[in-house]
């Protein structure tokens, strides 16, 4: 049984959807917003806003558990330590916004827009 067990496993194992995830982070933080589905977005939500909240602290030790989260993407961690997490050092989470499209026309899976409130 699955009970309490939310996460997506979006047909993959489990070092595939790591690297899933970490690829939808890393071009969230390069673009600033990305059009994906609406199960990947939900599942994306968490996972880079928890990387926002270690990313406001700008510590050594922050930056060195954000690059092992995005996968040894300095580039990616610098942008969202410097850049990213600032325009949130007074907010208290909410940092970003899924807004809901159509369905995609090859298989009408629901799509979404992920974005930075800020």
């Amino acid at each position: 049984m699955r009970h309490h067990n939310v996460v997506r496993k979006f047909g993959r194992k489990t070092g595939v959807r790591r690297a899933f995830m970490r690829s939808l982070a890393k071009n969230l933080i390069e673009n600033g917003k990305i059009t994906t589905t609406e199960a990947r977005a939900k599942e994306l939500r968490p996972y880079i806003e928890k990387m926002i909240t270690i990313g406001r602290g700008a510590t050594p030790a922050s930056r060195g558990v954000l690059t092992s989260k995005l996968g040894g993407g300095v580039v990616f961690v610098k942008k969202l330590v410097e850049e990213v997490s600032p325009k949130f050092k007074d907010t208290r989470g909410g940092y970003t916004r899924i807004v809901k499209l159509g369905k995609r026309l090859g298989d009408a899976s629901p799509m979404a827009i992920i974005e930075f409130v800020k």
